[in-house]
């Protein structure tokens, strides 16, 4: 039942579910209270302290990492895990430089663990308003989990990158979609259908920030199908707004009334009062280019509205 915990609780992490990871790896601590075993306690410690970290709360994680801390005769993997969560635990603390150096005093042995290490150190750079760098080292994670043949560790490390590209205005426009065109390639391999829909609806808000909107409409439809009906009801109020701007761009304003109006019905529905203002917005702005003042009127008083409610 540890194992299962534990492997549970990997893939937690790896996918971004650093919550599920807690509760997982608080699980599997428990357990391995009632063994005889100082080396599962210190395992189950570990990764309880990283998840920690990546949850936000890195005193807390600090504490279980400590806890977690090998004798002389451990392999040097764990060494090297002990210094990338060590560093990551400063990272939160937001002592960026001292976190860099951790990360360069691990010794981590397998493609996962290397790819790991990079996304951490992308984290540093952004904190540290470096996002040219951070690209970089979410570009080499990529390469490291695509090499330990994870395709949805891959698929968000590249979408990180993109967006590290699109902040630092350092990379070309057809490097940033080279990316994203990787990124969806790898989409298509990816069994969990809520992750595909979150990273397709990414892909979406890059490729609209880079203009090229008839493949951002096709991403957030994407996104649409994947996280429809009540599975996840959040990214389809979000996918449905950004399809109907998608759509205004492209100057299909037809088509974007009908994803406007289904947008700012769910967004009203969930309480999102803000989100549901800016679908008003873009509903009379679609309005207008129509020749359809009064309910673009209309449709900017109740945007108006929702802004104020919304503070």
């Amino acid at each position: 039942e540890m194992e299962g915990l534990m492997r549970a609780g990997s893939r937690a992490l790896a996918l971004g579910d650093a919550r599920g990871a807690v509760g997982c790896f608080r699980r599997a601590l428990l357990l391995a209270g009632g063994t005889t075993s100082p080396w599962l306690r210190r395992a189950c410690a570990f990764s309880l302290g990283a998840a920690y970290v990546e949850t936000g709360k890195p005193k807390k994680g600090l504490e279980f990492l400590l806890q977690s801390q090998p004798s002389e005769g451990d392999g040097g993997e764990h060494w090297g895990d002990l210094y990338f969560n060590a560093g990551a635990a400063d990272e939160g603390l937001r002592d960026f430089p001292k976190a860099l150096e951790c990360f360069g005093g691990g010794r981590a042995a397998g493609a996962s663990s290397r790819a790991g290490t990079r996304v951490r150190m992308g984290c540093c750079y952004l904190g540290m308003r470096e996002p040219a760098r951070a690209a970089r080292c979410f570009l080499e994670a990529a390469r490291g989990y695509e090499a330990a043949a994870s395709p949805e560790a891959a698929a968000v490390a590249l979408s990180r990158a993109s967006t590290s590209m699109l902040q630092s205005r350092r990379f070309g426009t057809a490097e940033i979609a080279g990316v994203l065109a990787q990124c969806r390639s790898l989409c298509e391999t990816i069994p969990d259908p809520a992750l595909r829909g979150k990273l397709y609806n990414d892909i979406g808000l890059g490729y609209s920030q880079l203009c090229i909107f008839s493949l951002a409409a096709e991403s957030f439809q994407r996104a649409l199908a994947l996280c429809g009906g009540e599975r996840d009801r959040r990214g389809e109020a979000a996918a449905l707004q950004n399809l109907g701007a998608a759509h205004n761009a492209l100057r299909s304003f037809g088509t974007a009334l009908g994803w406007h109006r289904r947008a700012a019905a769910l967004h009203s529905a969930l309480g999102n009062r803000r989100a549901q203002g800016e679908c008003f917005g873009n509903l009379a702005y679609a309005c207008s280019r129509l020749g359809m003042h009064q309910a673009a009127a209309k449709n900017y008083l109740h945007a108006l509205q929702a802004f104020r409610d919304a503070g």
